[in-house]
């Protein structure tokens, strides 16, 4: 799969890299994070971290099981307690509920999907737009998010619970964006699945974002995740270790050795 992306984002991340700045002095952050931490009882799962986000950039956050990345998102959605400081646009979230978080713009597709199994992949999509009630919108999202994932068009009035786990991965990104996401989060997106559907559901994020939507991935496959991105961090116990543009984490011999298999 090492040739499956790279003609997709050359070109983006050339014209990105030219225009942005380093994070806390660019003023073309869409999420600036500072200090966010995430604790269930005594265990600290998050310990203080900052990462920024840019608008239309897509951004890896890479680490072995365990390491706190899917803490990290659940902090940023409101999920769960956190400390620190969260701004998106501009505006502090730290005290805003999770479903004003959505409001706002923010989308999460969560490890383990969440779909509604019992309802029709037709009504899971609809149950995405539920915020908005611009139906000539709605329609052209629809459409998209088919055009996106074919697959779905398929099976779009069959019981979402019957679907496969790549078809429901399908569906969990494409009901997420059909509430118009200003920052769409992604968490661990190939978790479980085959490698031809892997490469399926890269291909089609690779393509949400060439179309300008911002992206915040979180992913153990680090190899997949450096391919598609423009910078990433790289998250052990809890903090981040290192940081940088994709290209260049790739290239570190310590990124190597430990999440690329060198």
């Amino acid at each position: 799969m090492s040739d499956v992306f790279p003609y997709l984002f050359a070109a983006r991340k050339q014209d990105f890299g030219r225009s942005f700045a380093s994070p806390g002095g660019s003023g073309l952050s869409l999420l600036s994070v500072r200090q966010l931490k995430v604790a269930y009882g005594g265990i600290h799962a998050v310990r203080g971290i900052d990462f920024e986000v840019a608008k239309g950039e897509l951004v890896c956050l890479i680490g072995a099981n365990g390491a706190g990345k899917s803490s990290a998102l659940k902090g940023l959605m409101g999920l769960v307690a956190r400390g620190g400081e969260i701004h998106f646009d501009g505006v502090r979230l730290h005290q805003v509920a999770t479903h004003a978080i959505v409001a706002r713009g923010l989308a999460l597709v969560p490890e383990g999907r969440g779909i509604f199994g019992r309802l029709t992949v037709a009504e899971n999509l609809d149950m995405g737009a539920y915020l908005r009630n611009d139906r000539a919108g709605i329609k052209a999202d629809l459409a998209r998010a088919y055009e996106h994932f074919p697959r779905l068009a398929e099976r779009r009035v069959q019981l979402a619970g019957t679907l496969s786990g790549g078809e429901q991965q399908m569906l969990a990104i494409a009901r997420a964006m059909m509430g118009r996401p200003r920052l769409l989060l992604l968490d661990e997106p190939s978790m479980g699945l085959a490698p031809l559907m892997v490469q399926k559901i890269y291909a089609a994020i690779a393509a949400i974002a060439s179309e300008g939507v911002t992206i915040f991935l979180v992913e153990q496959n680090a190899h997949l995740a450096l391919q598609v991105s423009h910078r990433a961090y790289v998250m052990e116990s809890g903090v981040i270790t290192l940081s940088g543009a994709a290209d260049e984490l790739a290239r570190d011999p310590q990124v190597r050795a430990a999440y690329l298999g060198d």
